[in-house]
């Protein structure tokens, strides 16, 4: 089971993690001369949180770290295109009370990798893994996953069960039944969202979200000049997924997410564009030990950007719940 999980989760990230910068009212922003950096860093800082590196093998890891090591640790995971910042809104609740862990993943943010290093599923798991271990808190985790991300706390739960305590889910990728959107009836339309040249990142964030916060200009600039930097990374990992995606079904899909059975909380946008709200209650089905999911109304694919404090709310009781 845990070879075909690993091999199925191949096809599991059919979207995109859309990266983004959030503001706040206590973060000063210049009308000019914006070092988008500086900004990240103030950000991290708000949310209780250090950047650290960690040297594991090939990879030199760029993560986010925050709260108390001998607490309860939570590792969260970004999704394609999306960076250790995108969960920094909701990070600020957590790290009071756990020991919170947000790796850029390789190809992503910071952390950089050569060119032909090997984007799939289950590598970014697997190195994932080393990289847990390497820092020495791989035991006994809560792990979270947004977007892609899901599908990467999905494999990591169902390889290392007895080490995870708990599973959040939040619109994950997977193959399901119930998809109607077109990036999943035809996961060949996910090149359209790589950003690529000028506008892109405009368009891309009016369709991750319902109720997009507000991003000074400056900021949307310096971002999108970045993702285009990343574009080719982001589009052989969308190659990788369209070609899988010719392979898995949902029935096959289905019987790997059975497998898992640690708590599992589901939160969902009900206007995500690019993973149907149906599939969260799909999701619960198929896993054996997932509560009803956490339907969040007017959102769209970036709940943890666009409902942070709700999600964070709602995620600490359930995780109250399974001490």
């Amino acid at each position: 089971m845990k070879r075909t999980f690993s091999n199925l989760c191949l096809a599991l990230s059919l979207s995109l993690g859309t990266t983004a910068i959030i503001t706040h009212s206590n973060t000063a922003i210049a009308a000019s001369n914006i070092n988008i950096q500086n900004v990240l860093q103030q950000e991290r800082a708000w949310a209780g949180l250090q950047t650290k590196k960690l040297k594991v093998g090939d990879i030199e890891w760029i993560y986010s770290e925050g709260g108390q090591s001998s607490k309860p640790t939570i590792i969260l995971i970004h999704g394609l295109a999306g960076s250790r910042d995108n969960w920094n809104r909701v990070a600020r609740y957590l790290t009071p009370n756990y020991h919170v862990i947000i790796p850029d993943l390789p190809a992503h943010g910071d952390t950089k990798v050569a060119d032909d290093f090997d984007l799939s599923i289950p590598n970014l798991t697997e190195k994932l893994r080393r990289f847990a271990e390497a820092g020495h808190f791989e035991k006994d985790i809560n792990i979270a996953g947004h977007s892609m991300g899901g599908a990467i706390a999905l494999l990591y739960t169902a390889q290392y069960p007895t080490e995870t305590k708990s599973l959040l889910l939040v619109d994950s990728a997977g193959v399901f039944k119930t998809a109607n959107t077109p990036y999943l009836k035809n996961p060949a339309l996910l090149s359209e969202l790589v950003v690529k040249k000028s506008g892109d990142f405009d368009k891309l964030f009016q369709l991750a979200t319902a109720t997009p916060p507000f991003i000074p200009t400056e900021l949307k600039t310096e971002q999108e000049k970045l993702m285009i930097s990343q574009s080719k990374s982001t589009q052989r990992m969308v190659d990788q997924l369209v070609a899988m995606s010719k392979i898995y079904t949902p029935d096959t899909f289905a019987i790997a997410a059975k497998s898992i059975d640690v708590p599992t909380y589901i939160v969902w946008g009900d206007k995500d564009k690019i993973i149907n709200v149906e599939a969260a209650q799909e999701l619960k089905e198929l896993l054996k030990n997932a509560e009803p999911p956490l339907i969040l109304k007017n959102v769209g694919h970036m709940p943890i950007m666009e409902a942070d404090q709700i999600v964070a709310q709602q995620y600490l009781i359930f995780l109250n719940k399974h001490k």
